[in-house]
């Protein structure tokens, strides 16, 4: 495969991530909620009882840029921090009753933006996307872990 192809799919990859990232956010506000925060409240769905820095950990994002933003989910009485039993200092985190029914709401947003995003893509194009961009996320995650890495020429 040619550099120009591979620097053509870098490119591709990085203007589809932003325009799908704008779209959801955009199609998030319709329901009164973030990206960010959807992230948060489908996250917490699946692993709930999780510490903030888990949490931060598992979302990859700052400490201090999360708390901000759990800081506006118990504001919005989306979710509830509680006690660690085990450790004072820390922090678990839980949806609410209505956390949980948005999240269960948004599960409907999540199909109509794969659907409409996906339209008219057969199932083999999606299934191969689907392997190249594992490979590529996994290559991505094997060279951020060497940080003296540099490409090959």
């Amino acid at each position: 495969m040619s550099l120009d192809l591979k620097r053509e799919l870098v490119v591709q990859l990085v203007e589809s991530s932003r325009l799908l990232r704008n779209y959801i956010d955009h199609r998030a506000k319709s329901r009164g909620t973030t990206r960010a925060q959807w992230v948060v409240l489908f996250r917490l769905r699946e692993q709930e009882g999780l510490s903030q820095v888990d949490l931060a950990d598992v979302l990859e994002l700052q400490p201090i840029s999360l708390v901000r933003l759990l800081d506006r989910l118990v504001e919005h009485g989306l979710l509830e921090r509680r006690q660690d039993p085990k450790d004072r200092r820390a922090n678990r985190l839980f949806l609410t009753a209505s956390g949980r029914q948005l999240v269960d709401d948004l599960d409907s947003l999540r199909d109509a933006i794969a659907v409409d995003i996906m339209k008219d893509l057969s199932p083999q194009a999606v299934e191969t996307s689907l392997r190249a961009l594992r490979e590529i996320k996994d290559r991505i995650k094997a060279l951020s872990d060497q940080p003296d890495h540099v490409a090959a020429k």
